[in-house]
């Protein structure tokens, strides 16, 4: 009887502490899950974060073209905004030229070689601060009067998600089609006043 009551506790307390040991295993492993899932969070956390940052920065150069125009509408200097290709990364707009002889056609080309430089980041330092691949177009889908001015702004998004259908600018330029972002917005640009006789637009 002396013997088994001694030999009891001896094999109880090595089967504590196996018990012990595999909760501490357990404990490690869950543990390490849960860091792995809380760095992948992290991760995903900035991506969003650069992704709000690139559309916030569109929007804002959208909205500059747009202003622009709108206080720019004459015939001659609307028609001078239309792009033959997308301006910003990857373009050369000689901005040292001379401007054109009419004021409002001058103001167009100054209004194209600013946004340009905007698009590709250059008012901050080091060409970094705009969307990455940013590039800009500047279509008139409708030519007749009342005209309308299509400024789209597109970029490279960090992942893929959609191809947009609402504009062809940029396209082919980004890979995939699906990490192109875009942004566009329309400008309807109406005649001021009517020859009563004719109906013909006297003024732009």
């Amino acid at each position: 009887m002396f013997l088994t009551s001694a030999r009891a506790p001896v094999a109880s307390r090595r089967a504590s502490r196996g018990v012990t040991m595999l909760e501490v295993l357990i404990a490690i492993v869950i543990l390490a899950i849960g860091l792995l899932g809380l760095a992948s969070m992290q991760s995903r956390m900035q991506i969003a974060e650069f992704e709000a940052y690139q559309r916030a920065q569109a929007i804002v150069l959208l909205q500059d073209m747009v202003d622009r125009i709108n206080a720019n509408r004459t015939k001659k200097a609307v028609e001078k905004y239309v792009t033959a290709n997308p301006l910003g990364t990857a373009t050369t707009l000689d901005c040292t030229a001379a401007a054109p002889a009419d004021p409002a056609e001058a103001r167009a080309f100054m209004d194209m070689c600013d946004w340009s430089n905007a698009l590709k980041g250059a008012a901050e330092s080091g060409n970094v601060g705009a969307m990455a691949g940013g590039r800009g177009c500047i279509t008139m889908p409708v030519t007749t009067m009342p005209r309308e001015i299509e400024v789209a702004v597109v970029w490279q998004g960090m992942a893929p998600i959609l191809a947009p259908g609402s504009t062809t600018c940029g396209q082919g330029l980004y890979g995939d089609e699906r990490a192109r972002r875009a942004l566009i917005a329309r400008i309807k640009i109406g005649c001021l006043q009517n020859d009563p006789t004719t109906g013909n637009c006297v003024t732009l």
